[in-house]
């Protein structure tokens, strides 16, 4: 617990005082302070530190490390040696700045980091301290920080409380004034939010702003876990009220304005669980032996008008989240279940990219535009892909015939019936879509299928089991024609001869250091990569993927090689994306759960409408918003599946288990659980039967007496020695190696 310390005048010589002044000066470099300003901040009155700081500018002035600019006013000496770059805290205070103007990051002690905190943005002064080399910072100055509120358990005292922080990022407490504490009670989890930081407190000052509950509680960690990202977890009530005045309603005038579809044989394939459907998919076959095949994509643009507070809450939202038991929504209800969903049997707007294919999947002709289409029926993955395993639409004669599903498959319950058309336009669609993902592949596509894991929840949303999801050939049909839909409307809008401004998904190359250390990893398992040119380096990752498929270390190299990735994100400025092995690549198929794909709707309308281009620096600001939402949701679904596993390894304590090693440090060893994926760590400190040492080069630890060696990859035998939900961390006991 970090006690608050008071500023008292003192006769005696003041402590570092050189450093004291430049810190003050260069926290405000364009300000010019007196030393009075210089006293006041240091809290002393006296004559003999006033005398102090008098001489200790002068001879600063001397040295040109300060300015005299007028008259007893001073300020630093701007110099090159200062640089801006973005915190990355480590452990006990100390962190590392990262930052463009150096190849690597700079080290930050405790005492240099100057009231920053995690990911905040700071201007910082770089030197090179004696006797070590290497180049070391100080903080000067906060330019913007990275968040201003943080979730944490409450410790009440009589006149004051402290929230200890459950981010190991966060190397403070905070403090809360006893008026301020919004009724939490000792022990409570709460969002508190960061207020003022007084120049001599060791803690910041805050206030309670919610109360989530009690930690440990299921409801507690999940808002706790959206808290902690600044994301809601419920709509306001204006904009529900906004949301629930919409006219939904499909009107004759509107019809008219539209490309009519709804004689189109038209069906959605989406998750057995799913509640909003965003795309479609239309087959009709031409008098010429074309294929005509409709993306049809809820036109939420209709609906979602901007400028209105409905279109503010979306943007701000960015993206749906994704937890374990739970969506939070970008859009209302009315409209991300209701209007917007393209249920079946029911008549809906549409935004669609129809396409005329040939049996070889080339493109011969292809149209964009607003359309009106009506669902003929709802599959789920798992019935679209009976039907392509059992080749059924080439078996069938005229009629209906019952697909044999089982029960825990279909929607129903039950068999679930359909015509030969649907069975055959699916098979079709099949055909073609592994033509364009062969085609996708052989120019350098990266192939990732990584396992999901999946929960089987009770009504409780306590875990009884766990599962993985594996892409299979109807998702990977769904994918292909979504592939094509965002690849074709971005060419169209980027390949005009006069330069519009539209939104990308581009994926930038991978980093030679990244694929340098996955090779030392995956060489540990006997594989190699071939860094030669980048067509050699897809091919070779795409053996990699291929060769672990099975295998204990796959969902190690797997999530190794995505890591190895650049980061996918939204821009104005084209580059092309690596993955898919696209020039041109955007999102338009998924607006009801992502606000680029609505952006990339209006500005598809806005160009074939003829209109000018859109202003490329505001947009470029919204990429931005958007792309750092999808960050901040990704790593919250990350947590809560972390959280889930831990609730699940809590009701497992008393067994054995196998894993793999899927991380070594000096700290101890990472193991994850085969049969479930999940992950905890082995501390060296309870490695008791040897002194374990670290050896870096063999990303292993070793001991000392035995040589016994635990290295990466290897398969080890664990029991849960501690779950702790609160801190999403799952500890294991080392039973020994495993033996086949």
């Amino acid at each position: 617990m970090t006690k608050r310390k008071k500023g008292k005048p003192s006769n005696n010589k003041i402590s570092n005082l050189t450093n004291t002044i430049l810190s003050i000066l260069k926290k405000d470099r364009n300000q010019t302070f007196n030393y009075k300003q210089i006293a006041a901040k240091l809290g002393v009155n006296d004559a003999s530190s006033r005398n102090q700081i008098i001489k200790k500018l002068q001879q600063l002035k001397a040295k040109e490390e300060i300015e005299e600019v007028e008259r007893g006013k001073f300020k630093i000496v701007n110099n090159n040696e200062y640089h801006t770059g973005i915190v990355d805290m480590a452990s006990r205070g100390n962190g590392y700045i990262v930052t463009d103007d150096f190849d690597e990051d700079i080290y930050i002690a405790s005492n240099n980091m100057n009231k920053a905190l995690h990911g905040d943005e700071v201007e910082f002064y770089a030197y090179k301290r004696k006797n070590r080399g290497k180049i070391e910072g100080e903080v000067t100055n906060i330019i913007k920080r990275a968040k201003s509120e943080y979730v944490g358990v409450i410790q009440l005292h009589k006149n004051y409380a402290f929230v200890v922080v459950d981010s190991n990022k966060m190397y403070t407490d905070i403090f809360v004034p006893i008026n301020k504490t919004n009724k939490a009670e000792d022990g409570d989890k709460v969002l508190v939010s960061l207020e003022e930081w007084p120049e001599k407190a060791d803690s910041p000052n805050g206030k309670v702003i919610e109360v989530l509950g009690k930690p440990g509680e299921h409801n507690t960690e999940i808002h706790a876990i959206l808290a902690e990202y600044g994301l809601p977890m419920e709509f306001p009530k204006e904009v529900e009220d906004f949301a629930n005045t919409i006219d939904t309603s499909i009107t004759e005038t509107e019809i008219s304005k539209r490309r009519d579809m709804r004689k189109d044989l038209t069906f959605t394939i989406d998750p057995k669980d799913a509640k909003d459907f965003d795309d479609a998919l239309s087959f009709k076959v031409l008098e010429n032996g074309l294929f005509e095949i409709g993306i049809h994509i809820a036109d939420v643009s209709h609906y979602l008008e901007p400028d209105t507070v409905l279109d503010d809450e979306a943007y701000e939202r960015a993206t749906s989240v994704y937890l374990v038991d739970r969506v939070v929504p970008m859009l209302p209800e009315v409209l991300s279940n209701g209007a917007c969903s393209l249920r079946p049997n029911e008549e809906k707007y549409t935004f669609s990219a129809v396409f005329k294919i040939n049996d070889k999947a080339e493109i011969k002709d292809q149209w964009f535009g607003r359309t009106v289409t009506y669902s003929d029926a709802r599959f789920a993955y798992e019935e679209a892909q009976a039907i392509i395993d059992n080749n059924l639409g080439k078996k069938w004669s005229d009629g209906d015939i019952d697909i044999n599903i089982p029960a825990e498959v279909a929607i129903s319950g039950k068999a679930y019936k359909t015509s030969k058309d649907i069975a055959q336009a699916t098979l079709k669609l099949d055909e073609l879509a592994k033509i364009m993902r062969r085609k996708r592949m052989s120019s350098g596509a990266i192939s990732f299928d990584k396992v999901e894991v999946k929960f089987d929840l009770d009504e409780e949303s306590n875990p009884v089991g766990v599962f993985f999801k594996s892409s299979k050939d109807a998702n990977k049909l769904i994918e292909e024609f979504m592939l094509l839909a965002n690849k074709k409307v971005a060419e169209f809008v980027g390949k005009q001869s006069k330069k519009k401004t539209f939104i990308y998904r581009v994926h930038d190359e991978p980093d030679e250091s990244k694929l340098a250390a996955l090779q030392n990893v995956v060489g540990r398992f006997g594989y190699k990569l071939n860094f030669k040119d980048r067509k050699s380096v897809s091919n070779s990752l795409n053996n990699l993927l291929k060769d672990v498929n099975g295998k204990k270390e796959q969902n190690l190299v797997d999530t190794l090689t995505i890591r190895t990735m650049s980061k996918a994100e939204y821009t104005t400025h084209n580059i092309g994306h690596y993955g898919l092995a696209f020039d041109y690549y955007t999102h338009f198929t998924s607006p009801i759960r992502r606000y680029p794909d609505v952006m990339v709707h209006r500005l598809l309308q806005q160009y074939l409408d003829g209109g000018a281009s859109a202003n490329e620096d505001v947009y470029e600001d919204r990429c931005n918003h958007s792309s750092n939402m999808e960050n901040l949701a990704v790593r919250a679904e990350r947590d809560s599946i972390k959280y889930m596993q831990i609730r699940f390894m809590e009701d497992h304590k008393n067994e054995n288990f196998v894993g793999v090693i899927s991380g070594v440090t000096d700290w101890g060893i990472y193991i994850e659980i085969i049969a479930n994926k999940c992950e905890g760590m082995v501390s060296v400190r309870d490695m008791k039967d040897d002194h374990y040492q670290f050896d870096a080069d063999h990303y292993a630890l070793i001991g000392k007496k035995n040589n016994i060696m635990y290295q990466l990859g290897d398969e080890v035998v664990v029991k849960v020695k501690n779950t702790d939900l609160v801190k999403k961390h799952l500890d294991f006991t080392l039973i020994g190696k495993h033996e086949d």
